[in-house]
C-alpha cells in the first residue's frame, strides 16, 4: 500500500481523542507548537516533512499505535513491526499518567495545583495531559526533576508514584554519556527535530480521558427480549446491537495463562438487584439509584444484556437467582450479578428485613446446576457492609443494619445485636467450583459507604475503571486491583472513615472484555 494512503487509513481509524494523545507524544518531536494539531494528517504531515516518518522508516508510526495500545491497527494494516525509540521514556511515562488517573484524581490534582497554575488550567473541562503540559510549560516537571509529581501523587493516587520510581531506576542504569550519544545520532538522523523543545502549550480539549459520549439512560425503559422470568416488574436491558474490536491474545496472554473466550453471539446477562427501601428499622439507601443508573450505562456499552430487579425480599432474591440460572447460557459468553443491598458478613438483607448469605445466591450457577455456563466465568459483585457501624453523619452512610464506629485506623468495633437472635454466618467467601469470582465492596466486619448523591465508593469506582481501563486491555482483576487502590484513598470530610473492597476468585483465566467500538460513555 502506498504510504501516504497508509497514513489516511491510519488517520481514519483514529479518534479525536486518540490523534490528541499522538500529539502530545510528539511534543518533543514537533518543531512548532503542537496545538494547532486537530486531524492526524496535520500530525503526520508534519513528522514527514521533519523526517521523523517516511516509507523506509515508519518505525515511529508502529510506536505510536503500539504505545496507545492499537496493535490490533497494526496488525490489519501490515504495518511493519519493527519500533523506534524516538519517543522518549519520559513522555511515555507522562502518557501512562494521564490514562490511570481518574477524574477524582485529576479533581485533587488542580487542587493542589491551585497555586502553582492560571485558573484558565484549572478548568473542570482542562484534561490531565493538558495539565501535565501546562506544569511543563512553567518548569513544574521535567524529565530530569518529577519532584513535584511525586508529592502530588504521594497524596492522590500512591499506587501511581511506582510509576515515576520504576522511571528513575530505569534512567539511572543508563550513563549520561550513553544518553548524549543517543540524543546526537537521533538528531542526525532526523536532522530538522527539536528534541526536548519547551513550546508545551495546553492541548484542546478531548485528550483521552475517562468521561466521553454514550447513548442516554433512561429509567423508564422496559426490557423488550424475550427472557421469560416469573420475576418483578422493574426489567430493562438494552437490544441495540453492539460492536466490539476484536481481543488479541498476545497482548493478555502471559505465560500460557489465556484468556476466557469472548466471540459468543452475547456477551451475556448483567443482573442488578437493587434494594432501596427496607423494613425491621433498615434505613433507606439514598444514592442507589445512582449506582444503578452507571452500572446500566457501563454494562450495556460492555455488550451486556441488561436485567434490573428492585425491592427485593430475600426469598425474591433466591427466586431469581435461580430463574437466571435455568436460562440458556449457552450463547453468552460470561455472568454478572450485582447485589446492592444492606448487609452483615457474608449476607445481604431482603427488603423484608430478612438475610440470604451470598453463597446461597451463588450456588445455582456452579456447573453441576448450570450447564451452560460452565467454563465460563461468574462474576458477582456485592455492594453491602460485611459489619456494624454507629450513626453516621449526614452525607455518609451505611450499607449495614446496624451502627458501630470506624476508628482512626479503620477497625470496626461491633456492638451487640440489640435482642436480634440473627447472627451473620461465615463462610468462605471464595467459591468452592471454578470460574467465579466475587467482588466484595468491604473486607469482613467492616462497612462500606455510600454518597447520596453520588452513589457508592465501591461502585463509583468500579463503573469508572471499566470505562478507562477496559478499552487499555486490562482484565477485570488488575481492574479490580485499581479500584482497590481508588477506594482505600477516600474518606468522609472527618478523615476517619475508610473503606477496603475485597475481590476474591477462583478464575483459571484472565476475563478481558471485548473493546467497544462505542465511545467510552459519561458517568
Amino acid at each position: 500500500m502506498d504510504f501516504q494512503k497508509l497514513l489516511l487509513h491510519v488517520g481514519k481509524a483514529l479518534s479525536r481523542d486518540e490523534v490528541k494523545a499522538l500529539v502530545f507524544l510528539c511534543t518533543d518531536l514537533l518543531s512548532r507548537s503542537s496545538t494547532s494539531v486537530e486531524l492526524a494528517s496535520d500530525l503526520f504531515s508534519r513528522l514527514v516533512n521533519q523526517d521523523c516518518l517516511s516509507p523506509e522508516q515508519p518505525q515511529l508510526l508502529t510506536e505510536l499505535l503500539q504505545t496507545i495500545q492499537r496493535t490490533r491497527l497494526l496488525r490489519d494494516l501490515r504495518i511493519n513491526n519493527q519500533t523506534s525509540n524516538l519517543i522518549s521514556p519520559y513522555r511515555k511515562l507522562l502518557y501512562n499518567l494521564s490514562e490511570d488517573i481518574t477524574d477524582d484524581d485529576l479533581k485533587q490534582v488542580k487542587f493542589l495545583l491551585n497555586k502553582e497554575l492560571p485558573r484558565r488550567k484549572l478548568d473542570e473541562n482542562v484534561t490531565t495531559l493538558e495539565v501535565f503540559l501546562e506544569m511543563e510549560h512553567l518548569d513544574l516537571i521535567s524529565s530530569t526533576d518529577l519532584s513535584l509529581m511525586e508529592s502530588i501523587l504521594d497524596s492522590v493516587c500512591p499506587v501511581l508514584k511506582e510509576k515515576i520510581s520504576r522511571f528513575k531506576a530505569t534512567q539511572a542504569l543508563q550513563p549520561s554519556s550513553e544518553f548524549s550519544m543517543n540524543m546526537a545520532s537521533t538528531s542526525a538522523a532526523y536532522p530538522n527535530t527539536l528534541l526536548g523543545g519547551d513550546e508545551h502549550e495546553g492541548l484542546s480539549q478531548g485528550m483521552r480521558q475517562l468521561s466521553t459520549r454514550t447513548s442516554n439512560y433512561d429509567s423508564s425503559e422496559e426490557r423488550t427480549d424475550a427472557v421469560e422470568m416469573s420475576l418483578p416488574q422493574e426489567d430493562k436491558t438494552s437490544t441495540k446491537p453492539k460492536t466490539f474490536r476484536p481481543l488479541l491474545a498476545e497482548n493478555t496472554d502471559e505465560e500460557g495463562l489465556g484468556m476466557y473466550p469472548m466471540t459468543s453471539a452475547k456477551r451475556g446477562f448483567c443482573l442488578i438487584v437493587n434494594n432501596e427501601n427496607f423494613k425491621g428499622g433498615l434505613k433507606k439507601r439514598e444514592g442507589t439509584m445512582v449506582d444503578e443508573k452507571n452500572l446500566h450505562i457501563v454494562f450495556t456499552w460492555l455488550g451486556f444484556d441488561i436485567i434490573i430487579r428492585r425491592e427485593c425480599t430475600s426469598g425474591q432474591m433466591q427466586s431469581i437467582m435461580k430463574d437466571l440460572a435455568r436460562q440458556n447460557h449457552s450463547q453468552n459468553d460470561c455472568l454478572v450479578c450485582f447485589i446492592l443491598s444492606h448487609g452483615q458478613e457474608q449476607s445481604v438483607y431482603g427488603v423484608d428485613g430478612h438475610t440470604v448469605e451470598v453463597q446461597h445466591l451463588m450456588d445455582p450457577f456452579n456447573g453441576s446446576l448450570c450447564s451452560s455456563l460452565a467454563n465460563k466465568p461468574k462474576m458477582f459483585f456485592i455492594q453491602a457492609c460485611q459489619g456494624n457501624r454507629e450513626q453516621q453523619p449526614v452525607y455518609i452512610e451505611t450499607d449495614s443494619r446496624t451502627e458501630s464506629y470506624v476508628s482512626r485506623d479503620s477497625k470496626v468495633f461491633t456492638p451487640s445485636f440489640h435482642g436480634s437472635n440473627q447472627q451473620p454466618t461465615t463462610k468462605s467467601s471464595i467459591p468452592s467450583n471454578a470460574d467465579f469470582l466475587m467482588g466484595m465492596a468491604t473486607v469482613p466486619s467492616f462497612v462500606s459507604f455510600r454518597e447520596r448523591s453520588n452513589g457508592t465508593w465501591f461502585i463509583q469506582s468500579l463503573c469508572q475503571n471499566l470505562v478507562q481501563m477496559v478499552p487499555r486491555g486490562a482484565d477485570i482483576v488488575s481492574i479490580l486491583t485499581k479500584v482497590n487502590a481508588d477506594v482505600s484513598k477516600k474518606t468522609d470530610h472527618t478523615g476517619q472513615r475508610k473503606q477496603m473492597p475485597q475481590p476474591t476468585f477462583t478464575l483459571r483465566h484472565k476475563v478481558v472484555f471485548p473493546i467497544p467500538i462505542d465511545p467510552r460513555p459519561i458517568l
